[in-house]
């Protein structure tokens, strides 16, 4: 593992397909969220579109790349499109995000300590599959830059999404990278404390149990924003 201070990247932009929109408050939250409980030097990053609303005291603006935003989602217009999100696999982000980082999505709230999960010794490391037949889930990305570049160099913007979804691999950037590198890659699990909401709360009829240290919102039915104020207390405490 690399010694130098860690870059935590998030991601927003304006989506053609109608889906929810981020805006600049989440991405001021979620760099609270993590200066609070991860007080290792750090930088963190947001690559977008559009950079109003972002606090300069919190937040690194790094201009949206224009690569593959155009693609849609193999499984349908109705899901997100992040194939923007496969660049981060090319060997030139260390020079823009330098030689290791976490890409985490902006719908998740951490809860505990996030030292245990970016401190790991592998140079790559995803969020363990949520759909039965996808191996990993693109929520989180730990990886030291130029780690497994044929993600990046391999993808053909008309045969890999239709090999991935042949493959059973949901998902746009998720299924061909899930496609790509097959089994074995290094994961969290719920054992580390790292949860969805839809897959492991009972959509989020339930507190995080003791140990949970982030809990990502994946899918398309509740954002932590959206909590109600009775239903969901420990999303209030946390996601601020």
């Amino acid at each position: 593992m690399t010694t130098a201070p860690l870059t935590v990247v998030t991601f927003k932009w304006e989506p053609a397909e109608g889906r929810a929109k981020f805006r600049s408050e989440h991405v001021n939250t979620l760099a609270r969220m993590v200066r609070r409980n991860y007080p290792h030097p750090h930088r963190f990053a947001c690559v977008t579109d559009d950079a109003a609303g972002l606090d300069p005291e919190l937040v690194e603006v790094i201009p949206l790349w224009p690569d593959h935003g155009r693609l849609q989602n193999p499984h349908g217009p109705s899901y997100p499109s992040c194939y923007r999100r496969l660049k981060l696999f090319a060997p030139e982000m260390a020079d823009l995000l330098g030689p290791r980082f976490v890409c985490m999505d902006l719908d998740c709230v951490v809860t505990g300590d996030l030292a245990p999960l970016w401190h790991r010794p592998e140079d790559f490391v995803m969020w363990g599959g949520t759909n039965p037949s996808t191996h990993y889930n693109g929520s989180m990305i730990l990886m030291n830059a130029g780690a497994r570049p044929q993600v990046w160099e391999d993808f053909h913007p008309v045969r890999s999404p239709r090999l991935a979804r042949e493959a059973r691999q949901f998902g746009s950037d998720q299924g061909w990278i899930s496609y790509r590198l097959g089994k074995g890659e290094a994961t969290w699990t719920p054992e580390d404390g790292v949860l969805g909401w839809v897959n492991h709360l009972a959509n989020g009829t339930r507190r995080p149990p003791p140990g949970t240290r982030l809990v990502f919102f994946n899918g398309k039915r509740f954002n932590p924003w959206d909590a109600q104020p009775m239903l969901l207390r420990w999303v209030r405490r946390h996601y601020q």
